[in-house]
């Protein structure tokens, strides 16, 4: 079957649902049973004070997933398989929680695995809707691309407007509990200060909300085509953007991404996923809803072309700080959404070549192929099948012990605390190592209870090297005495943004200044005396001066008890005078910049 006639079967299935007056009412009872549910299985306990068992959240996760899936997915028509299939999802998810265990066995990584399970359910819900409307309309399961499509936004845009009709709901509570307040009657003000209340009005806003938008099919898909005709408009702005950086990297070269590889790969991703939003907002759902405005059609062929080289470069990016620190939980998440950027990447990048014009007609596909895989990973991930923590165990451990990393620069912190059960039992055994120092190291970290308690690894180094790049010396050529380069360290001034720090004559003063604070200015109205405003923050940055052999802040200023009680007896006495002082400003340009000092 061609992909055209797959894509004209498609347009033939319905895209409104059969008319249920009670679908309102039973969602609203729903998601009011939810929410008390939630209630009294968690209970009004702060977690600092009550932690839940994994128990009682997978017991939560699985009411919680059943009731939301049953709002979304039900039917009048087939509405034994909706709720079917929401159980079956609700359980799933109960045992993937509880196997992560309770709060007390997370580690680092442990968000992103349910962030993976509900992705997974999100994916898996528009899939399960078009199988059964097929099955509905047709008398068998299939998965068409159009009826996918139509069903995800449809539910992205059910659940922002359910949320909303929440957030008004509350504000109006609050409203009405203080206007009743003012003549005394304070029924409504107490239930508000009650936990379970709080869970029963948004789980019944929530399911209400959701009952009557689901019975305006007409209101929601224009509401749907809003949404989507909005982001669309974006694309070729998002599209011009990307193909400017990516065209301009062989001529900036790629150090500076390197340099800031910690906040390289999530800002990449970030244009990895909006391109794919915005791309899909304009291709639609079939031939006749994609938008074919030549500024659209292009844009959104430009986000499909740039997909890829931004994937490749925040796959490098994270290889980069992977052979440089080795494997944690966090950096193996980035390379899974990575590897996926690269997929889709790859995918838009082969509907291009080989659709050209029409490259929407071989990415709908692509799209529906990439939703099964995505879908199966998110919910494999979700589980401790494949355990990150074991693997940055092993890697980390494997560091320590070839002496790749001392281990006064190990991680102790995050092998005790962020690598979960397998950290713990690398710390155990650890404990009984040859290396005498690793040794002493681990039985020290094992009796801490507290992870604020272990001490970071020495990243001094580190610092030191990006201060040296941001720092210039004032007058040229001057060395920075070793002592105040310490204290530069350890504040930080200079590790995000370039400084000037200017070392008086005498040697025992310095004075630190941001050079953002002093770009040349752009009046608006072209006149060079028109009046700029600038933060407090762009005076002077930091003073440090030499007292008693020690670098420390000037601000950091102390007073003895004599002056003290001299100073209380003349305030007492109304002894209160003014007198001239002479005192010190940086000028810049021959203009005061800061306060003025001693």
């Amino acid at each position: 079957m061609s992909d055209s006639h797959e894509f004209e079967a498609d347009e033939s299935l319905p895209t409104e649902h059969e008319h249920w007056p009670l679908r309102p009412a039973l969602l609203a009872l729903l998601g009011l049973a939810a929410g008390l549910t939630v209630y009294f299985l968690l209970g009004d306990e702060p977690y600092y004070r009550h932690t839940p068992t994994a128990l009682t959240l997978a017991l939560a996760a699985t009411v919680t997933v059943t009731a939301g899936l049953i709002g979304f997915t039900s039917e009048r028509r087939l509405w034994w398989a909706s709720l079917a299939f929401s159980a079956v999802m609700g359980v799933m998810a109960g045992a993937v929680v509880w196997w992560n265990g309770g709060p007390d066995q997370w580690s680092g990584g442990d968000g992103w695995r349910t962030f993976s399970l509900f992705l997974g359910i999100i994916i898996a819900a528009p899939l399960f809707q078009a199988a059964r409307d097929a099955v509905a309309f047709e008398g068998r399961p299939r998965f068409p691309y159009a009826s996918v499509h139509d069903h995800a936004w449809t539910n992205v845009v059910l659940w922002g407007a359910c949320w909303a009709f929440v957030g008004v709901t509350a504000l109006l509570s609050v409203l009405l509990a203080q206007l009743f307040h003012l003549i005394k009657i304070d029924i409504l003000r107490d239930l508000l200060e009650k936990s379970w209340f709080w869970h029963a009005l948004i789980g019944t806003a929530f399911g209400g909300a959701l009952g009557m938008l689901r019975e305006q099919d007409k209101v929601v898909h224009l509401l749907q085509r809003v949404v989507a005709m909005v982001l669309a408009v974006l694309a070729p702005v998002l599209a011009i953007g990307l193909i400017l950086f990516v065209l301009a990297l062989p001529f900036t070269g790629l150090g500076a991404l390197w340099e800031a590889t910690s906040a390289t790969t999530p800002l990449l991703l970030s244009c990895c996923v909006g391109s794919l939003i915005l791309a899909n907002a304009v291709i639609g759902n079939a031939p006749d809803q994609e938008r074919r405005f030549p500024a659209l059609k292009y844009g959104a062929m430009g986000l499909g072309l740039v997909m890829l080289p931004m994937a490749v470069i925040a796959a490098i990016a994270t290889g980069l700080r992977i052979g440089q620190y080795g494997f944690t939980p966090d950096r193996l998440w980035a390379l899974t959404f990575v590897v996926i950027a690269c997929a889709y990447g790859l995918a838009y990048l082969v509907s291009l070549l080989r659709g050209r014009l029409d490259w929407a007609e071989k990415a709908r596909p692509a799209n529906l192929n990439l939703a099964f895989g995505l879908c199966a990973i998110a919910l494999l991930l979700a589980t401790p099948l494949i355990s990150f923590n074991a693997i940055s165990t092993r890697d980390q451990v494997a560091r320590l012990e070839s002496g790749k990393i001392a281990p006064d620069k190990f991680d102790w912190r995050a092998l005790a605390f962020e690598f979960g059960q397998a950290g713990r039992d690398a710390l155990e055994r650890l404990k009984t190592s040859p290396n005498a120092a690793i040794k002493a190291k681990a039985i020290e970290v094992a009796k801490v209870e507290n992870r604020w308690d272990i001490q970071e690894p020495d990243r001094s180094h580190v610092q030191r090297e990006q201060m040296t790049k941001n720092l210039r010396v004032l007058p040229d050529g001057t060395a920075i005495p070793d002592a105040l380069r310490d204290v530069l360290v350890q504040d930080e001034p200079c590790y995000g943004w370039k400084c000037t720090l200017m070392i008086q004559p005498d040697g025992k003063e310095a004075l630190l200044l941001t050079d953002s604070c002093f770009e040349q200015p752009r009046p608006s109205n072209g006149r060079a005396n028109e009046k700029i405003a600038v933060g407090n923050y762009c005076g002077l940055a930091a003073r440090y001066m030499l007292i008693g052999g020690k670098w420390s802040t000037g601000e950091r200023g102390s007073i003895t008890a004599a002056e003290l009680k001299a100073k209380a007896n003349g305030y007492a006495q109304g002894q209160i005078e003014v007198r001239p002082v002479q005192r010190r400003q940086v000028f810049v340009g021959g203009q005061p910049v800061g306060d003025a000092f001693e």
